[in-house]
């Protein structure tokens, strides 16, 4: 019984490991940048970026298996379903690409994919990012952006995932302004030609998850010009507080991990184990702790408050400010040894 629960523990912290590793891209691929993607393809792509090595040269072509994916994103690894819709998914996104403005102001498209190559029985797959996407992926010494892939994983909406990553590549400036018709194209939402559409279907899902289910915590107000509907003004903080994190910790749990033990009855054995053994100088309370979190309880919850603006007389130009230095406060950092990535 006690080997079961060592290697469930172990499964656990393995799981935890490749949940918390980081994704990273340069800003310009998040903030110039216009694809459509399904959030399984959003996944997929994230999860291949985040296996990306600091020291890595190139882009290399990673092997990773169906279920091992499955895993990661809290799906049946045994459901056949499963199995063939990412196999669509591989070949969907072989396929498709993405329009970047570059510097000089012209657009260009850029694949995701160089080639896909799957085991049909075994369910392994081979993939390489395609070699034009090195400048935007690797070896960023500056104006790029970096999340754990944790926070994306209990998304389900796909404007959640894109929307989430343009906040957070403004988080630092804590405010940022969109114009409401650039907004749908960089989300992908241009269908959404009402506003009260666009606004129910798309960016009330989002802040839901968006705060339910990341480190971001954000509000929007809407400025009007006249009697139209004109911009949006995001307000985003990050979550410093440890119980504000440890809430978004539990429901991402409740998406991705809803067979295993609940984080809160996981820390609070910790915090009994440590009270039984606080005169132990040997203690390590990371030893047993694999990491959790929780589900959106009911995706049919309240519209988040909105404040609608007029529009202001005059632009208000904001300072720019630094970047705060920030402790690693990842789940990880604090339960569990993370072998740094």
């Amino acid at each position: 019984m006690q080997q079961t629960d060592k290697a469930e523990t172990e499964f656990d912290r393995e799981l935890s490991e490749i949940r918390s590793y980081k994704i990273v891209k340069a800003n310009d691929l998040i903030q110039k940048s216009r694809f459509s993607l399904q959030v399984q393809e959003q996944k997929i792509i994230l999860y291949l970026i985040s296996k990306i090595q600091p020291e890595d040269i190139d882009l290399k072509e990673h092997v990773f298996h169906v279920r091992d994916f499955c895993k990661v994103c809290g799906l049946d690894s045994d459901n056949g379903k499963n199995y063939r819709n990412i196999k669509n998914t591989l070949k969907d996104l072989r396929d498709k690409s993405i329009w970047i403005t570059l510097e000089n102001g012209k657009e260009t498209t850029l694949a995701w994919f160089d080639k896909v190559t799957m085991e049909r029985n075994s369910g392994k797959v081979e993939i390489k990012i395609d070699n034009m996407m090195k400048p935007y992926l690797m070896h960023l010494k500056e104006h790029y952006t970096q999340y754990e892939l944790l926070y994306t994983l209990a998304m389900r909406s796909q404007y959640s995932i894109r929307l989430y990553e343009l906040l957070k590549s403004y988080e630092f400036k804590h405010k940022k302004t969109f114009r409401i018709e650039e907004l749908k194209k960089l989300v992908s939402a241009e269908n959404y030609t009402r506003f009260p559409d666009f606004e129910r279907k798309v960016l009330d899902i989002a802040m839901r998850e968006i705060n339910n289910l990341s480190d971001l915590s954000v509000t929007y107000a809407i400025i009007k010009e006249g009697k139209r509907y004109a911009q949006i003004e995001f307000s985003m903080r990050i979550k410093e507080d440890l119980d504000e994190r440890l809430e978004t910790w539990a429901k991402i749990d409740e998406v991705i991990s809803p067979n295993q033990k609940p984080l809160k009855e996981k820390i609070h054995e910790m915090e009994e184990r440590r009270k039984a053994e606080k005169n132990s100088d040997d203690v390590d309370i990371n030893d047993d702790m694999p990491y959790v979190v929780e589900q959106d309880e009911d995706i049919k919850q309240e519209k988040p408050t909105v404040e609608v603006k007029p529009k202001p007389k005059a632009p208000i130009k904001s300072k720019k400010s630094k970047k705060k230095q920030r402790g690693k406060f990842s789940f990880l950092n604090i339960f569990s040894k993370r072998k740094e990535k």
